[in-house]
């Protein structure tokens, strides 16, 4: 795989760096402040809105809609506008109870209306002529106890970790085996043409202690290996691999200590394996396939086809180094009882066939034969409908399905190195390294583009352990962690249309998307995808100092990290058309337009994240009679934009 770059759309930029000191959180906290009231301004609630018309489709003006909480028995009045729009925003969560009415037509009462925080309920009425005073209702076991710590966890160890059989080979499953933790079960898919599994991470969700996946903290031979979202380490499957280079792993439910609390969550503290004064050594494969598998409903005769091949192998011992010169042994160092390394290297080769189905338009609505009535399917749409494939499933008026299977291929190497050496008796060090890298392309939602999805990241960590006395001990700890993430990226057309710049929205690009109400949306040629590129940086520094008194002990730490947290993202590159209806009201089939084929009497919205949206001057004069579409510019300006009738 290549041309991962960033596309050649303008992306908006994030940049965060959050620095440690006194100076960084009295900025933060000025921020903070200062946000506050716009943070509250957002609200708790959910919205309702809607749109009241009359049985001819006409907007209704100055309708009188009333929202009552069924709870409370508080009520909102609104009142649509002239456009027949209302929209009511923060609404408490609850049962309501929505009333339109307006002069001349029959009251229409919608029951029991649910509204969920973060909701936006769309309730559209359509109004009957009559009398005003009618009404229309539309219808786990605990841990041991632990008396030396108030933490509460437990600890899974090496031979459990290698042993079990885990979906993925993601060791961080087996945090699940603990009371307190559960998977979350609604964990976005990762999907091709999508971002927002990748905009949530990567890794395995996790819920432990009843607190968010991204509240806990995960780490490596003591560095903080979370990624750029907070939330755990993983691949684009979705598993994090190395289950044979970790030792042993920790989860700290609850009342983690100050040494281990990062953030308010649980701890999920692992430790890589490190050589023995043995020279051992493992290699192995685990296949899975589609033999036994089940056809899902909307598969083929066939099941789509599925193959993962996970493969590798470890050793660890004793290092030993050549002798250099003439005369002596051919060793010339043995790091029996001092020097030990580890090695573990795993890939993974994944070819995962899915079944997609789609919405797009029947044969007839091709052809102009809408439900509605005959019409001419204006010539400059003729380009645009061929992007959408056939209907080889059921058709129904307007609407058929089409169904495709299609190929992601996914590949991952994953490699996990240690060194442990012994200077003396008062200090020892250890060093590791990881790295992972995993890359995965496949076709987009309409079998179009060629899309792709990175996720790489490093760890380093460094650790002395120096022993002044039998009672004080220090250990410093240094490390790196670096999260890159990448989805979707435009990787080359799956169709030549995918590069027709003579379909561009904007000039000298490929078409972009557009969306209709009731068929699947299409999001564009190369380039068109929302790409959002994830670069995330953690430097982190310990010091950890223990002390014996007597009965007591003492432990006195220094934690410091540096987060520089990049993001860069952008939303339809190349440009989107959003219609209503896949027919205007002069009867004309109008899915899409450029600029210079706007139809006879449509109107539709524009939008992009390109700051040059429009090349091409307007008329000097206009006709008197024209029709407008408005294009909508990320600074929220309004360019209305005429062709003659």
């Amino acid at each position: 795989m290549k041309n991962y770059g960033n596309s050649n759309a303008t992306s908006s930029a994030r940049v965060q760096s959050i620095r440690d000191g006194f100076a960084g959180m009295i900025g933060v906290l000025l921020v903070l402040l200062t946000l506050c009231s716009s943070a509250f301004a957002q609200g708790t609630g959910g919205t309702l809105s809607g749109t009241v018309t009359d049985s001819g489709q006409g907007a209704v003006p100055g309708a009188d809609v009333t929202i009552l909480n069924n709870a409370t028995g508080q009520a909102r009045k609104l009142v649509s506008n002239e456009r027949g729009f209302f929209s009511a925003a923060n609404l408490s969560p609850g049962s309501y109870d929505v009333t339109v009415s307006a002069a001349g037509f029959k009251i229409a009462l919608y029951k029991n209306r649910l509204i969920e925080v973060g909701q936006e309920l769309v309730v559209d009425t359509q109004l009957q002529v009559g009398d005003v005073k009618e009404t229309v209702q539309v219808s786990a076991e605990p841990s041991a106890v632990n008396s030396t710590s108030s933490s509460l966890g437990n600890v899974v160890t090496g031979q459990v970790v290698r042993d079990l059989p885990i979906n993925g080979r993601d060791w961080t499953l087996l945090a699940a085996l603990e009371p307190g933790v559960h998977p979350i079960e609604a964990q976005l898919s990762i999907a091709g043409g999508g971002n927002t599994r990748a905009n949530r991470g990567y890794g395995t969700q996790l819920t432990i202690g009843g607190n968010r996946p991204q509240q806990n903290n995960y780490r490596l031979d003591g560095i903080s290996i979370n990624d750029y979202s907070g939330g755990g380490p993983g691949n684009v499957i979705g598993s994090a691999l190395g289950v044979d280079a970790i030792q042993e792993f920790s989860v700290i439910t609850g009342n983690a200590l100050a040494d281990v609390g990062r953030t308010s969550g649980g701890v999920i503290n692992a430790v890589t394996r490190s050589g023995q004064n043995q020279l051992h050594g493992s290699m192995y494969e685990f296949l899975r396939n589609s033999a036994l598998d089940a056809r899902n409903f909307f598969d083929a005769a066939k099941v789509p086809p599925f193959k993962r091949n996970q493969f590798g192998g470890s050793i660890g011992g004793p290092v030993y180094l050549p002798r250099f010169g003439e005369g002596g042994p051919v060793i010339g160092y043995k790091g029996t009882n001092k020097t030990f390394f580890f090695a573990d290297y795993e890939g993974l080769r994944q070819n995962l066939g899915t079944t997609t189905l789609l919405t797009v338009p029947s044969r007839n609505a091709r052809a102009g034969r809408l439900t509605s009535g005959v019409v001419t399917v204006h010539p400059s749409i003729v380009p645009f409908l061929n992007i959408f494939p056939i209907p080889n499933g059921a058709e129904t008026g307007d609407f058929g399905s089409y169904s495709f299977s299609s190929q992601t291929k996914t590949t991952e190497n994953f490699l996990t190195t240690r060194v442990d050496h012994k200077f003396s008796g008062a200090d020892s060090l250890f060093g590791t390294y990881l790295t992972d890298k995993a890359e995965s392309q496949g076709p987009d939602g309409f079998n179009f583009v060629i899309l792709g999805q990175v996720a790489n990241r490093k760890t380093v960590s460094v650790e002395e352990t120096h022993i002044f006395k039998p009672n004080l001990i220090n250990i410093i700890r240094v490390g790196f962690s670096r999260v890159v993430a990448k989805a979707p990226v435009s990787l080359g057309p799956n169709n030549p249309l995918a590069v027709d710049k003579t379909l561009g929205f904007l000039a000298g690009n490929p078409v972009g998307a557009f969306q209709i109400s009731g068929i699947t949306r299409f999001d564009g040629g190369v380039g068109g995808v929302a790409e959002t590129n994830y670069f995330y940086n953690s430097y982190q520094a310990y010091d950890d100092l223990l002390y014996v008194k007597g009965d007591h002990s003492f432990k006195f730490g220094l934690a410091a990290e540096r987060i520089q947290s990049n993001e860069f993202a952008s939303t339809d590159p190349l440009g989107k058309y959003t219609f209503g209806s896949i027919k205007n009201n002069r009867m004309s089939l109008v899915p899409l337009i450029p600029w210079e084929n706007i139809p006879l009497g449509r109107s539709g919205t524009f939008s992009s994240t390109s700051p040059l949206l429009l090349t091409r001057p307007y008329p000097a004069q206009l006709p008197d009679s024209t029709c407008v579409s408005q294009f909508l510019a990320p600074t929220a300006r309004t360019i209305t934009e005429f062709a003659q009738i």
